[in-house]
């Protein structure tokens, strides 16, 4: 089984949308029972809380459910529990490569670097300041972006 983890700041916007839309790709696809899926935030502001209203409506439109999702701050443990950790942005990346413990076996990596359509690099942006716009630009790039990185975690060209 792979375990993938996404990660942004405060797990409530960017990871959950990120986690619910790899779920739904994966039952899509029948291959729900070869991935743990899951998402956390580098910080713990949300800790226990739903995904943000807005980004749950975003998700409902497209037939995404982020029912039962909750926050959390990503702990030590994380980097040796999956196999891959995606970061939402840059700063996300930095934060997790400087806490990664030596020896563990998680790879992070940038989440949009993923996206075969993209350039390498980008981030996918916080809709948490702006208006509900923003929710539906994250769900583009989260669809795009997941559909490389399960093209590539099965060999597969995206």
């Amino acid at each position: 089984m792979k375990a993938i983890l996404f990660v942004c700041t405060g797990n409530i916007c960017r990871s959950p949308t990120a986690e619910a839309v790899m779920r739904a790709l994966l039952e899509r696809r029948g291959l729900i029972g070869d991935y743990f899926i899951d998402s956390a935030g580098t910080h713990g502001y949300h800790t226990g809380h739903g995904p943000d209203p807005r980004s749950v409506a975003a998700a409902a439109g497209r037939g995404i459910s982020m029912q039962g999702l909750s926050a959390r701050p990503v702990d030590n443990a994380d980097f040796t529990r999956f196999d891959l950790i995606a970061a939402m942005d840059r700063g996300h990346l930095r934060h997790l490569e400087a806490m990664k413990p030596p020896g563990s076996r998680a790879q992070v990596v940038l989440f949009m670097d993923f996206d075969p359509a993209g350039p390498a690099g980008r981030d996918v942006p916080d809709p948490y300041y702006g208006g509900t716009g923003g929710f539906d630009r994250v769900l583009d790039m989260v669809f795009a972006a997941n559909e490389g990185l399960l093209a590539h975690l099965n060999g597969e060209k995206p």
